[in-house]
């Protein structure tokens, strides 16, 4: 489960500890984050389609719809259970529930993320008519989105928010300039989307002290795979984004043969810092991206750029330890700053301008963003509708005064309360399988134990709100509310450098469908709105929702036991706390989940990177195998019934297996495979069914069949 934090250099997302994904959003991360993978941005505008059955306008919701965390009509019951366990639960979802025209994906997070988007415009419409007794989170998200929502202003307003930044640009004088202007642009941009990435996180070796952070970045397609694979598809994307840079440019007003020069260096440029940079797996690794330094040490990596002068326009003149994730990055960053021209990389920034902000100017640039990135990469077939996206914007900008109405609309004391038992009941049953664990030794499961014992739960909503009274927000001027925002937030994170650790914050909204584990904070992070049916269904008995929820709940847990989590202790500082024999044991358990899941292809002749996806493909089996004994632990010494024709192991399983109902265009599984640390949904549920022999047992599944291993097959870790 997408379970991972929106912060930039959040070790969720830095480390692609993550969590369960819903569909792609043409919204970017918050500022000082890593780039989105599932970020839309774009070859040929794609021409509007006329409204279909499946896409008629939507109207604004007053309250949220309802779907049982076990639903019957999703299932497909002409399918053998025991041959197809996903098809079985979730054939009816997918034939009720084509994809939309604008979406790459369609799952039943996604679904719930835009029924909640739709009842969240209604209360952004209500919280824009001004009126004497708003409050002022009420008065700052319904200023915003108002704003958002007056495109006839966008239109008229067409490049002209770009226009300082641009004359910026123009006028550096000399490379050694860079830092200066780098600094201040960083602050109203995606940090990494420039040359490289800066911000703040906690210290890996010492979780109460937070440092700066030196990223890789700078790069426009989704990963660096896309720059060094040789195949005929890649040859092709290459192409087609240098076209789209081009056409990006000529936008600005460049003549088409410069364009064509202009898009040419960008991709020259782009390549030796993509040859340069870790790949996915590799920055799985924790160790390989920790490098703590001193900036002098910075400075000597790189010679050609005056971190002094970056950092002094950052905010942070005195900032002195910084961890540098990639150092090889910064020599070939020093090579490109020594060997490249003024002029090439000014043509470097101002693409890399007008890429980040496109989203938010006139229909020219929105539509060529989107052709590239979404039409193109993904297949989707129409842009998002204008409300949508300033909804998810209002979300990003200002998530915490809009989660504020939120969970006061949607989600009650009772369900907090509910599903906070739900997660006690889960740390239990962790805590009883670390006892019974056959295969690790005495030390290790006592430092096991007190990590879990150590671990917060962050339920619902903040206990704290954020603070965001000083953020300016105006009643007209989308494009600089996004950019007093964006640079509201840079501060803000660069601002706690050298401060006490601030365990309460948050790295998602309220409203958002999506939960996470933070290695560094060791805390498990499920905001309201991932505790809403379809998903979790206070209406339904026990077993659905320990099966869907809990094993949400369990999936996160078991992430500060996984692969990368195991290697930070339960103050969340990175140290081996693992007895050699034990380490090695866990390594041989988590080979066995690596080699089955390195054999399901995702699209066409593409096989799943299960070294990418081992984090979350032994979450999900983990998860799912504590939140059955969670259950029968709560269940114990009850009468349970039938219900639906279904025993009550079978309501478990099916729960579990309906959070995943969904489908994927295979244009977005190819950047999937790429980019994306989970499986694909159907193997998030039958590569975990066929690891639990419980569940052969549910189904009466006979031995031999697809969703049965034999016994001495089945991988077992936790």
């Amino acid at each position: 489960m997408l379970r991972t934090s929106r912060l930039l250099v959040s070790a969720a997302t830095l480390l692609g500890l993550a969590a369960v994904t819903s569909a792609a959003a043409d919204v970017p991360p918050k500022p000082r984050t890593s780039p989105s993978p599932t970020a839309a941005r774009p070859a040929t505008p794609a021409p509007a389609r006329a409204a279909t059955a499946a896409t008629a306008p939507k109207r604004p919701l007053t309250t949220l719809p309802y779907t049982p965390s076990l639903d019957l009509a999703a299932m497909d019951r002409s399918v053998d259970p025991c041959v197809d366990f996903f098809s079985y639960s979730c054939g009816g979802w997918k034939r009720r529930n084509p994809i939309p025209p604008d979406q790459a994906r369609w799952d039943v997070y996604g679904k719930l993320t835009e029924d909640n988007a739709q009842f969240l415009w209604g209360m952004l419409e209500e919280s824009g008519k001004p009126s004497p007794t708003r409050d002022a989170a009420t008065q700052k998200i319904g200023d915003y989105f108002a704003a958002c929502m007056e495109e006839a202003a966008v239109e008229k307003a067409g490049a002209t928010p770009l226009k300082s930044d641009l004359d910026a640009i123009a006028a550096l004088s000399a490379k050694d300039a860079l830092g200066g202007l780098l600094g201040r642009l960083h602050l109203t941009v995606d940090s990494s989307a420039m040359l490289f990435g800066f911000g703040s996180e906690q210290d890996f070796k010492d979780s109460s002290r937070v440092i700066g952070f030196a990223t890789a970045g700078g790069l426009g397609l989704p990963d660096r795979d896309y720059y060094v694979k040789d195949d005929a598809k890649s040859q092709e994307t290459r192409q087609r984004y240098v076209q789209h840079v081009e056409k990006m440019l000529r936008l600005l007003g460049e003549a088409p043969e410069a364009a064509a020069r202009d898009g040419a260096t960008v991709m020259r440029v782009e390549t030796a810092l993509a040859k340069a940079s870790l790949t996915r797996v590799d920055k799985r690794d924790p160790y390989k991206i920790y490098h703590r330094l001193h900036r002098a040490e910075l400075q000597a990596l790189t010679p050609s750029f005056r971190w002094a002068d970056y950092l002094r326009a950052s905010g942070q003149p005195d900032l002195d330890d910084i961890n540098v994730t990639e150092p090889d990055f910064y020599k070939e960053m020093e090579a490109r700053l020594k060997g490249e021209s003024l002029g090439d990389l000014q043509t470097y920034l101002r693409w890399h301008l007008v890429h980040n902000r496109a989203r938010y100017l006139s229909r020219p640039f929105v539509d060529e963003n989107f052709a590239f990135y979404s039409a193109y990469l993904r297949d989707v077939k129409e842009q998002q509708p204008r409300w949508k996206r300033c909804v998810q914007w209002v979300d990003r900008d200002l998530g915490e005064a809009l989660g504020q109405v939120f969970v006061r609309k949607a989600f009650p004391p009772e369900l907090k309360a509910s599903t906070s038992e739900m997660v006690r009941q889960i740390e239990t049953a962790m805590e009883q399988r670390l006892k019974d664990l056959p295969w690790m030794g005495a030390a290790t499961k006592g430092q096991a134990l007190s990590k879990l014992h150590a671990m917060n739960n962050k339920i619902g909503y903040p206990d704290r709100w954020r603070d965001d009274t000083s953020l300016d927000i105006r009643r007209g001027g989308f494009a600089g509310n996004v950019e007093r925002a964006v640079e509201f937030e840079s501060r803000r994170q660069l601002a706690k450098i050298g401060k006490p650790v601030d365990r309460g914050e948050w790295g998602m909204t309220p409203p958002t469908v999506n939960a996470y584990y933070n290695p560094l904070m060791n805390d498990m992070n499920f905001p309201a709105g991932v505790l809403l049916p379809p998903l979790y269904d206070p209406k339904l008995d026990a077993a659905p929702n320990y099966g869907n929820t809990g094993s949400t709940i369990g999936h996160e847990l078991t992430h500060g036991f996984d692969d990368e989590g195991r290697q930070f202790d339960d103050k969340g500082n990175l140290r081996d706390w693992w007895t050699p024999q034990d380490a090695a044991e866990f390594e041989k358990r988590a080979a066995c989940v690596s080699d089955q899941y390195g054999q399901y292809t995702v699209v066409d002749d593409i096989k799943l990177n299960s070294k990418l996806t081992l984090g979350e493909d032994v979450a999900d089996l983990g998860g799912t195998l504590i939140a059955l004994q969670a259950w029968r632990n709560a269940v114990a010494g009850k009468a349970l019934a039938n219900r639906d024709g279904f025993t009550p192991d079978q309501r478990f399983f099916i729960g579990f297996a309906q959070w995943a109902c969904g489908d994927e265009r295979p244009a977005s599984k190819r950047v999937n495979a790429v980019t994306n640390p989970h499986s694909p949904l159907e193997y998030r549920i039958n590569g975990v069914v066929v690891n639990v022999p419980d569940f052969a047992a549910a189904f009466s599944c006979r031995p031999g069949q697809p969703m049965v291993k034999e016994a001495d097959k089945v991988c077992r870790i936790w």
